[in-house]
């Protein structure tokens, strides 16, 4: 009987979709705009990102678990010099086979299965790393986990931008990324009270919450219809929208650009601009993203701190990074579509390269005594503090690395992944998804793998003066190839690249 009442209504919106003048149509959308009601698209939105805390907890736990394990008692379990670039970064190479697997799930399962099954591999890890009795063990979870963390962040992006609508997609596209930040931050915040093994059963609560509410969630209206399930995704944009709302018309819009795409992408098609360009824009944007240096530095966190000396212990120096990327990333997820994409990308990229130029040359030229065990010793005295004011230019690479993380949280970071969801054609975006991350991941694992290394052979320094003049291509990307989608729908943003013609994105 529902779906009876509800035909008339979308043979009149489909009509009217198809034969009103431009301008009543930009009118009738923002009409609809103005009349939705949010609160259990926001919900779906919270429940997937639970996924994305995980990761984000995940990511970070070798920063104060290392200094732990170096100094463990048991042979079994020790780092040494060698191991400890392998815990560290292991999870990205976890996190890449996640993203290549992803090209495939994201088609066959669905984005919300995507994430729910992400739960299996994380909850195992988890398990692992909290009962390790051997460097094996430790390992495997860190792939596990790392393996979770590459399926969600090629899931998560995708899911929300295919439930939300143009109002409020930037500002939910930043949601991911908010989370990742929170989890890193709750673990920084642990890790000051709690053993490295009660820090991974602490990881087990997120993962669990988001499979119990995912199960009472939608799936994407947009994969339902590409699935020929026509009754359930206009069920799924009904709860998402409100009944109250003339969400048959954006069914009708969905449905149409979903049939326009409904094959599958060949080989041959791979050379219509309409598919490569986008796919290339997020792919570099995904390598630039990584190669900036983020995930070694957030990786390495405590380690960098404990060789630069700064004035606070190293543990409570990462608690402090993680609450001001925090903040950065809020700020950015209320501006995004208000101050637009491509200006929170020039701004970030220009704050990042200062930050990593700042922190090259500062360990470059400061003296070794404010770089090594003696400034420690002086530092632990706090009734020498007053007396010894030099030692307050070791703030520096604390202010440095704190501008830089926000710098990134404020665009590198939410926007990338922000861009992949929007810009990637529907045709190809699960597969284009899962490639971008595994771009991504492989390059993280790259720098991670490489980072301890080329610190103890060239110096610290190095690797942040490259990560400044990544930040500079990073600029020139931005105004040359990245286009700006504040405001538009995908339908939109797809019919730019089908066309190239830049008045779609007007």
């Amino acid at each position: 009987m529902e779906h009876r009442d509800r035909e008339p209504l979308m043979r009149k919106t489909s009509f009217s979709y198809h034969t009103f003048p431009e301008g009543t149509a930009r009118r009738l959308d923002k009409e609809y705009l103005r009349s939705l009601h949010n609160k259990r698209l926001y919900l779906a939105v919270f429940a997937a990102v639970l996924g994305n805390f995980s990761f984000g907890f995940a990511l970070v736990y070798p920063s104060p678990v290392i200094p732990a394990l170096e100094a463990h008692p048991s042979p079994a379990l020790r780092l040494d010099q060698h191991t400890a670039p392998w815990f560290g970064s292991v999870f990205t190479l976890g996190a890449a086979a996640g993203g290549l697997s992803t090209m495939l799930l994201n088609d066959c399962l669905g984005r919300k299965l995507s994430i729910m099954f992400s739960a299996l591999p994380s909850a195992l890890g988890y398990a692992l790393l909290a009962g390790a009795q051997g460097l094996w063990m430790l390992l495997l979870g860190r792939v596990l986990t790392g393996y979770a963390g590459g399926v969600t962040s090629a899931s998560i992006p995708v899911y929300i931008s295919e439930i939300s609508h143009p109002g409020v997609r930037g500002m939910l596209g930043a949601c991911p990324q908010i989370m990742a930040v929170l989890g890193s931050l709750v673990l920084y915040a642990l890790g000051l009270i709690l053993d490295w093994r009660w820090l991974a059963m602490a990881g087990e609560v997120p993962v669990l919450a988001m499979v119990l509410l995912l199960c009472f969630m939608p799936n994407s209206p947009r994969f339902l219809l590409s699935q020929g399930k026509e009754e359930e995704a206009l069920s799924s944009l009904c709860w998402l929208r409100g009944e109250d709302t003339d969400y048959a018309r954006e069914y009708e819009q969905i449905k149409d650009s979903v049939r326009k795409q409904s094959r599958r992408v060949s080989c041959a098609e791979l050379k219509d601009p309409f598919l490569y360009k986008p796919i290339l824009i997020s792919g570099v944007m995904r390598f630039l993203q990584q190669l900036s240096g983020v995930t070694c530095i957030l990786v390495y966190l405590q380690p960098i701190f404990k060789k630069t000396s700064v004035i606070l212990k190293a543990e409570y120096d990462a608690a402090l990074v993680g609450l001001v990327r925090l903040s950065a990333v809020a700020i950015a997820a209320v501006s995004m579509d208000k101050a637009g994409r491509k200006i929170l990308l020039f701004v970030s990229a220009g704050v990042m390269l200062v930050s990593n130029l700042t922190m090259g040359l500062y360990i470059h030229f400061e003296p070794a005594s404010h770089n090594g065990t003696v400034a420690n010793t002086t530092l632990v005295s706090s009734a020498n503090l007053p007396a010894e004011p030099t030692n307050y230019i070791t703030l520096i690479p604390l202010l440095a690395t704190m501008f830089f993380i926000m710098g990134y949280a404020m665009g590198w970071g939410p926007i990338t992944w922000l861009l992949m969801s929007e810009i990637l054609p529907l045709k190809a975006r699960g597969v284009a998804s899962g490639l971008c991350v595994l771009v991504s991941w492989l390059t993280a694992f790259t720098l991670t793998q490489f980072f301890l290394p080329v610190v103890n052979a060239f110096g610290l320094e190095v690797p942040f003066l490259f990560f400044a003049l990544i930040s500079a291509g990073n600029i020139l990307f931005t105004g040359c190839c990245v286009p700006e989608t504040k405001g538009r729908s995908l339908e939109q943003i797809e019919a730019f690249f089908r066309t190239g013609r830049r008045s779609f994105l007007r």
